[in-house]
């Protein structure tokens, strides 16, 4: 196979190592097809479908199995790339204790992809993964630069009897609230002026209004990122920031009148 080197093979696959590049191939495909895989494509229908073998599976047996035959190298590999890619390094972390808490924080998370959305499961992991480092490289900003407690300001707020208001309970809730924007948002991708950017931004926020649960995890703070989300809405849609920032005007509105019409 010239300089690739198998390094696992069995009866159902084959890892290949090109220099620092590892694919993980069907060996049946490679029989029918006759070719040689590429290096690049290391997450492809064979791990995909192993995900979801692995979310149908009954036992932790299977899961395992599943796994560490099919999912490991992979997931590896991803995480490697994205850290590297995006330059997501940590103070005070080596590569692999970075590499080593990602994808340790990405196994609590598979569990809730739904194959039934008809997503990726690798669109989906390497969402989860670039969230979460950029998440955690924010914390630690702050915290090296924070100067004034957040703490020691909400207690001192919370023993100052000018600075108390009690909110009566409101029944609506974030989940509520943002099913109706949905609902909004969708009407307005319909409408006959919308732009093509303006319809590719407004696709990719509904995918993450519907998903913000599972997307943007908590990162101490339990408050969506602004950096976070202007990064995912140029990945999804391949918008510049000022295309981003132009298209966006359509939906605040959007958002604004549902705010109003919530407050009545």
């Amino acid at each position: 196979m010239g300089n690739n080197e198998i390094v696992i093979e069995d009866s159902n696959k084959i890892v290949i190592e090109d220099s620092d590049k590892i694919v993980i191939v069907d060996s049946d495909e490679l029989k029918k097809k006759g070719r040689k895989p590429n290096p690049n494509n290391y997450f492809a229908e064979v791990e995909e479908n192993a995900v979801r073998e692995y979310l149908t599976a009954t036992t932790m047996d299977e899961k395992n199995k599943i796994y560490n035959n099919y999912l490991k190298v992979p997931l590896d590999k991803m995480i490697s790339s994205i850290i590297r890619r995006y330059k997501l390094y940590r103070k005070d972390m080596s590569f692999e204790e970075i590499h080593v808490d990602t994808h340790s924080f990405l196994m609590t998370k598979v569990d809730k992809f739904k194959p039934s959305k008809e997503k990726k499961a690798y669109s989906y992991f390497g969402t989860i993964c670039k969230n979460y480092l950029m998440g955690q490289i924010m914390k630690d900003q702050k915290e090296t630069n924070r100067k004034i407690s957040y703490e020691d300001i909400s207690s001192d707020l919370q023993h100052t009897p000018d600075m108390i208001y009690r909110i009566d309970d409101d029944a609506l809730t974030t989940e509520e609230t943002i099913k109706k924007f949905l609902i909004k948002l969708k009407d307005s991708m319909s409408e006959k002026s919308i732009t093509e950017q303006e319809v590719r931004l407004g696709q990719a926020l509904y995918d993450i209004f519907e998903n913000y649960n599972d997307i943007f995890l908590d990162t101490s703070n339990n408050k969506f990122n602004k950096n976070i989300i202007l990064f995912e809405l140029r990945e999804m849609t391949n918008l510049s920031t000022k295309e981003i920032r132009s298209s966006i005007k359509r939906y605040k509105k959007v958002y604004f009148q549902l705010v109003q019409d919530l407050l009545k």
